[in-house]
């Protein structure tokens, strides 16, 4: 391939600019390659970082995009500890912090998402804790270790799993979630219920339906959360999940089309021509779903780059993959496909057994299906993916069964 004379840049040094920096080697690009971070540490995965790397069940090297020869072997310029300041468009320069901009032919933003702060009183950053960065999780790793009382405020996938990680830990658990079921417009109320029993069977103190009105402390010192009801609820560490929002603000001061992220087309295309965008902050058009979409998960940010990098150089190619996502909480373990949100479905068809927390489960809206999740059931993935990709109605019944191959519930029969 041609060698460019501007190179290509990347901001956002996390697994979609590493994954984003191998495409562009991977489809033939020769040029120079500049990957930009701001954090310390070269790019890495952050499943982990609320998983076996918080339990310490598995060493920080695994978290890791690649071992750290890979940048200098492959020709990527890896700047670390690097803050960009802006985007010049019309130049189309990189403006950093404390050296000379970086002029680009292409740029791929992946800045990712931050952390939602609490917005109460008594909330500071250095009382409680939240869960992004790799020392987040060394921090809360080595705390939860001499932890009695955790308050995790947030029943989102953040806030179970770190409950998870405390009640293995040896720490009581009360987790405070404002809608009447934790994960409710993740999952819907049928599958919420699954893991709010799952979590109490484990010894959590869940209590849905709540609003804190502060965290209480002295200094730097948490002691307790108080809620809007006036209850106090006594803890000496308390880990923040509200979920996050996505780091936009580069491609918003630089003129950039923004709403719930990036907007960007299904090639992952921004409304500037030269410049693109892949993981967390990208609300991607989704030629399968027929809208935007921002997915704030690990799967976006491992497989969008190749498309990004492929758009970058001018091949034809579009962003189709179905969301995904995981978990593992206690003894369960959870793999979901498609997209389901509040309102969008009008079924839920459970295969299997609930209580044993060995099932399937799948959305439907007009007998098709919009997503599947397998629980402790596993090599179905393929199958449920099947489903959701064909938008083909299924025959009810025939889903529920566990003795029916699922490629033979479609309701007009088996396909492939």
């Amino acid at each position: 391939m041609t060698v460019q004379h501007e190179p290509m840049v990347i901001v956002g040094a996390g697994l979609a600019g590493a994954k984003g920096a191998e495409a562009l080697r991977q489809e033939g690009f020769e040029g120079r390659i500049i990957l930009i971070g701001q954090e310390p540490e070269r790019p890495y995965e952050r499943p982990d970082l609320s998983k076996d790397y918080l339990m310490g069940a598995s060493e920080k090297e695994k978290i890791y995009v690649h071992p750290e020869p890979w940048y200098a072997d492959h020709g990527v310029e890896l700047r670390l500890s690097t803050r960009v300041t802006g985007i010049d468009t019309q130049n189309r320069l990189v403006n950093l912090a404390r050296t000379e901009p970086v002029r680009y032919d292409k740029l791929l933003i992946a800045t990712g998402a931050s952390a939602r702060l609490l917005p109460v009183p008594g909330a500071d950053p250095h009382r409680e804790y939240y869960l992004r960065r790799v020392e987040d999780s060394q921090q809360l790793r080595f705390i939860l270790q001499s932890a009695h009382q955790v308050v995790v405020v947030g029943g989102g996938w953040i806030g179970l799993e770190v409950a998870a990680a405390a009640r293995a830990a040896g720490a009581a658990v009360t987790v405070l979630e404002r809608e009447e079921l934790p994960l409710l417009r993740v999952l819907g109320r049928e599958m919420a219920q699954v893991f709010a029993d799952l979590h109490r069977d484990h010894g959590v103190g869940l209590r849905c339906g709540v609003q804190i009105a502060e965290v209480t402390g002295q200094g730097r010192k948490v002691t307790g959360v108080r809620l809007v009801d006036g209850t106090w609820i006594e803890a000496d560490v308390v880990v923040a999940g509200v979920g996050t929002t996505p780091n936009t603000d580069l491609a918003a001061d630089a003129g950039l089309a923004v709403d719930d992220g990036i907007i960007v087309d299904e090639h992952l295309r921004t409304s500037d021509p030269h410049i693109f965008a892949a993981g967390d902050v990208a609300n991607a058009h989704h030629p399968l779903l027929g809208r935007h979409l921002r997915v704030g998960h690990w799967a976006n940010a491992l497989h969008q780059p190749a498309v990004a990098a492929k758009s970058m150089l001018g091949i034809d190619a579009a962003y189709g993959r179905l969301p995904y996502f995981f978990t593992d909480q206690y003894d369960v373990g959870m793999e979901y496909y498609g997209h389901a949100g509040p309102g969008d479905y009008d079924e839920v068809v459970v295969r299997g057994n609930v209580d044993k927390r060995e099932f399937l489960a799948f959305w439907l809206r007009n007998g098709v299906t919009l997503a599947g999740m397998n629980v402790n059931i596993w090599d179905v993935t393929e199958q449920i993916h099947a489903l959701v990709a064909s938008k083909k109605p299924v025959d009810p019944v025939k889903l529920a069964d566990p003795g029916a191959p699922l490629s033979g519930v479609y309701a007009d029969g088996p396909t492939g």
